[in-house]
C-alpha cells in the first residue's frame, strides 16, 4: 500500500514536468529578408505594437510535428490567379521573389489547404508577400472538418476588427508583413481543411501567398 502511495506522489509531483518536456519551440527555416531598414510608414488603426528588435515570443510546439501541409492540394475563391499558380502556397519556396508567391483577385478571397485526412494542428505559419512592408487587411484563419466549412468550423486568428468581411468580429491585431512570416499557435485543433481570408492590403486590393505551413501530427 505504500509502494502505491509512493508511486501515485511522484506521478502526480512529476506529470508537470513530463508535460513541459513534451513541447519545444517551433524552428521555423527562414527565407531571406527581402528589404531592409526601416519600413515605410503604413497606417493602420489596429496594428500591433512594435517589438523594437525585440525576438518574438516562440510558438510552442510537440517535439515530433511536421509540416503536413507541404505539396497539398490548394484550392480558392479565386481559382484563376492574376499571378502564379495555388500550388505555390504549399511548394516550399518561401523566399518572396517573382514567381515564388500566387496573386488573387480583389476583395475579400481566401485559400483553402486540403491535409488528406484529419491531423492535429498546432502551429500555421503564414507568409503573405514579404518583399515590401505592408499590412493584409481581414486576415481570418479556419479549420475545418468537410471542404465547404460547414462541419466543426474554428477561427484561430481574426483581426477584421470591424467585421468588414463578414466572418465575425476579431480581436487580433494587424501586422507588417516580414520574411519572418506570421506563426499562430493552433493547441492541437483537429482538422482536414485549412482556410486563410484576406481582403486587399496597404499597398493594394489584390491578395497574396507565398507560402503557408501547417504543422500537425
Amino acid at each position: 500500500m505504500k509502494t502505491t502511495l509512493t508511486l501515485a506522489v511522484l506521478l502526480l509531483f512529476s506529470a508537470p514536468a513530463m508535460m513541459a518536456q513534451a513541447v519545444v519551440p517551433l524552428k521555423i527555416e527562414l527565407p531571406k529578408p527581402m528589404f531592409v531598414g526601416t519600413p515605410k510608414t503604413v497606417k493602420s488603426g489596429n496594428l500591433e505594437a512594435d517589438r523594437k528588435k525585440k525576438p518574438r515570443p516562440p510558438v510552442m510546439v510537440p517535439k515530433d510535428v511536421e509540416n503536413v501541409a507541404a505539396d497539398m492540394v490548394v484550392s480558392s475563391s479565386d481559382m484563376f490567379p492574376v499571378i502564379g499558380d495555388l500550388e505555390l502556397a504549399t511548394d516550399g519556396d518561401k523566399e518572396g521573389a517573382d514567381g515564388s508567391f500566387v496573386e488573387l483577385g480583389p476583395g475579400k478571397q481566401y485559400i483553402q489547404i486540403d491535409l488528406e485526412e484529419t491531423r492535429a494542428i498546432y502551429a500555421i505559419v503564414i507568409w503573405h508577400f514579404h518583399s515590401q512592408a505592408r499590412v493584409y487587411r481581414d486576415v481570418v484563419v479556419q479549420v475545418a472538418d468537410d471542404e465547404d466549412f460547414i462541419t466543426n468550423v474554428r477561427t484561430i486568428f481574426n483581426n477584421d476588427h470591424d467585421n468588414s468581411s463578414g466572418l465575425g468580429i476579431g480581436t487580433d491585431k494587424e501586422y507588417i508583413e516580414t520574411f519572418e512570416g506570421r506563426p499562430l499557435a493552433v493547441k492541437g485543433e483537429k482538422a482536414q481543411f485549412v482556410r486563410l481570408y484576406s481582403n486587399g492590403s496597404t499597398s493594394s486590393e489584390m491578395n497574396h501567398y507565398t507560402e503557408v505551413e501547417v504543422y500537425g501530427k
